[in-house]
């Protein structure tokens, strides 16, 4: 599978606002980690400029797990080190500014944290890639995803669809495509379902299924790769479903690659990011 022209990088007087700045809303005390591996697979994967924005008192140590390459933005948080609503305050005048933004890894399941995720979604202006905990707060009341009028990109694994939908986890996996055309028709964006043969859906009834990668992958943080590999391709002026597609790609070859040295049984989620450039570099 070919990459996109439009990701070649030809053009001898680009620059980096040329390849889109990403933000990437994610992290907490615990799960400081999610955030930092979307980050930095972002940048690997083409994106000009990333910024990590994360509890405040979490951004020396964010620094520290992050490349040198990514900046932070410390906003307000909750008494558990995660993000608070009124963080929005110090976020709503410059959401704007940003190519895309990937919102969930690491978040958590604090109150105040899932009203900030709900309160992003229902007034970005700028692309979406939504994953993990922001799935979660959004299990709560899809029916804002219909209220917010950017481009979304949903990308969640079996059970966290089922939360999603409030359908059994079987039943989604007997018919894992008509799942997802489904609820990206319904809910009029994309939708990536996660695991063996992921599926990528369209509000207009495109699917796309993704052959590579490998059981290795079923690894913590694995997701969190791909939520940056997606935010960058959004980044630099991919479509939703093209980016979803290519993204998909390109973490599965990752995998497959990282297994070949690592092996399935030692894969980790950094191994999976270390291998994006060879993935790319093999799909130029």
């Amino acid at each position: 599978m070919r990459l996109p022209t439009l990701l070649s990088r030809k053009n001898k007087k680009a620059h980096k606002n040329n390849f889109g700045h990403i933000l990437i809303i994610a992290g907490s005390g615990r799960m400081l980690g999610a955030g930092a591996l979307s980050c930095i697979s972002a940048m690997r994967s083409g994106a000009g400029l990333v910024t990590f924005a994360i509890p405040k008192s979490l951004n020396l140590t964010a620094q520290k797990k992050i490349s040198n390459c990514i900046m932070t933005l410390p906003l307000s948080e909750t008494k558990n080190q995660t993000l608070s609503l009124a963080a929005f305050k110090e976020l709503k005048n410059s959401l704007q500014k940003y190519s895309c933004i990937a919102i969930g890894p690491g978040l958590g399941a604090d109150k105040s944290t899932q009203k900030l995720i709900l309160k992003i979604i229902e007034f970005s202006q700028v692309p979406l890639v939504i994953d993990a905990d922001a799935l979660n707060a959004i299990a709560q009341d899809p029916k804002i995803l219909l209220r917010s009028k950017t481009k979304k990109i949903l990308t969640p694994h079996t059970g966290e669809m089922a939360r999603l939908t409030k359908l059994k986890k079987a039943d989604i996996e007997k018919a894992r495509g008509n799942a997802a055309r489904t609820f990206a028709s319904q809910y009029n964006c994309v939708l990536l379902l996660k695991g063996n043969n992921t599926v990528v859906a369209d509000h207009d009834g495109s699917i796309y299924i993704n052959k590579n990668g490998n059981p290795g992958m079923a690894t913590a943080g694995s997701g969190d790769v791909l939520t940056g590999i997606i935010s960058a391709f959004v980044g630099q002026g991919l479509e939703c479903f093209e980016a979803a597609n290519f993204g998909a790609y390109i973490h599965g070859k990752a995998g497959d690659l990282a297994a070949k040295i690592k092996t399935k049984i030692s894969l980790t989620a950094s191994d999976i990011s270390d291998s994006i450039p060879n993935a790319i570099k093999s799909s130029v």
